[in-house]
């Protein structure tokens, strides 16, 4: 099947130059190809918010379990136990209920003057420098300690693991993630942590997996066993480091570029969980996912064939003017933003949403309150080579 053939409409989520902006691409996707197919990769693509949104409702037909990566998906290696973002119900659901006690909204809650401390250790020394990174001096370093706190992870050690999770989605330019051809990187990075939780308990997720006892697809009642385990701590520390951290990079760009928006959160901070929301949407850190086609399926009048890949272009449907009106590449700090889908919708639903929205929404109340106006210097930012987050790997700025 041809569906782009007679178009020079082209996407290609491994080439650089697009991706440095890829929102034009993904107006003409939405716009004369709502179903688009790449010949070279051998995938389909979906970027309208109607599409996308029901795709990802639809476990059934567009399947999580061969994994969420184009490159993962064709590579179709087993999937280990407990990598969430990699199953469907049932299993999905009763290893998502495990770890949803880890995230409830009162340990959330909790947690906040922790995060604004991080913050201020963060950000204090900048002021009145005339600079400051907004990855190297806070993206990378407040997520990181949330994350690792929540986990049992030391201090001294939480740069390490920070760096692992992030190097397991790194990719060569241009180039599929590496994870395809090696499978899955495992968690025995964390076995240490997790023996030595055996013997010392704390208050943090480590020792409550540990301990807790759930009814497995069999029915019978068990803990999780070491490789679970490690799966698991590996799945959430990856989940919790880098996300964020695009999140505030793309926090420092967009509202460099919205001179006026910023200055109205200045004013008035109780404008930025809106904001949050709507960098969200605007600059999704993760732009698509992948799904396994299970069964022949009809798209805008195209069959997609049972056993292809298809990609979900949340970037191209978060600025659907469908759902986004009058025109969804504008941003505006004040819009509804109407369910954008960077958290996902349905069973895949982020479960660190508000852990996420918490952490974005502490680090521009304390970036705003310090340094009020910055403008980015483009020269010395770089875009983080994956295919799979869409970020910045530096993003220096000049302060007032």
């Amino acid at each position: 099947m041809t569906t782009s053939a007679a178009s020079d409409v082209y996407y290609d989520p491994y080439d650089v130059q697009l991706n440095a902006d890829p929102y034009p691409m993904f107006k003409r996707l939405r716009e004369e190809l709502p179903l688009y197919y790449n010949e070279q990769h051998d995938f389909y693509a979906i970027s309208r918010w109607p599409d996308v949104n029901a795709a990802l409702l639809d476990h059934g037909t567009y399947s999580s379990a061969r994994g969420a990566i184009i490159e993962l998906i064709k590579a179709n290696f087993p999937m280990p136990s407990g990598v969430l973002i990699f199953e469907d119900p049932p299993i999905h659901d009763i290893h998502r209920k495990l770890l949803s006690r880890m995230f409830t909204p009162r340990k959330i809650r909790e947690l906040e003057d922790k995060i604004r401390e991080y913050c201020a250790q963060s950000l204090d020394p900048h002021v009145g420098t005339g600079k400051l990174d907004f990855i190297a001096d806070i993206g990378a370093q407040m997520p990181m300690r949330t994350i690792g706190s929540l986990l049992g992870i030391p201090e001294q050690d939480q740069e390490a693991i920070r760096d692992f999770a992030n190097d397991q989605m790194r990719t060569e330019e241009g180039q599929p993630m590496k994870a395809a051809e090696d499978g899955l990187v495992s968690g025995d990075i964390f076995g240490a942590y997790i023996d030595w939780r055996v013997e010392h308990p704390s208050d943090d997720i480590m020792t409550e997996l540990l301990n807790v006892e759930f009814a497995d697809e069999s029915g019978e009642v068990r803990k999780l066993t070491r490789d679970e385990l490690l799966t698991y701590v590996n799945v959430v520390s990856g989940a919790g480091n880098e996300t964020t951290t695009r999140l505030i990079g793309w926090a420092g760009k967009v509202l460099a570029e919205h001179p006026d928006q910023r200055r109205q959160l200045v004013e008035n901070p109780t404008l930025i969980p809106n904001a949050v929301e709507e960098l969200l949407r605007f600059e999704p850190p993760a732009p698509h996912v992948a799904r396994y086609v299970t069964r022949d399926v009809e798209v805008h009048g195209k069959t997609v064939p049972e056993g292809s890949a298809m990609m979900l272009l949340i970037g191209a449907a978060n600025r659907d003017h469908r759902q986004f009106p009058p025109d969804g590449d504008v941003f505006d700090i004040h819009r509804d933003t109407r369910q954008h889908l960077s958290f996902s919708v349905g069973t895949h639903y982020c479960l660190g949403s508000a852990l996420a929205r918490l952490e974005g929404r502490i680090a521009l109340e304390e970036i705003l309150a310090r340094f009020p106006e910055w403008e980015v210097d483009m020269s010395g930012a770089k875009l983080s080579p994956t295919s799979t987050v869409r970020g910045w790997e530096n993003l220096p700025a000049i302060t007032a």
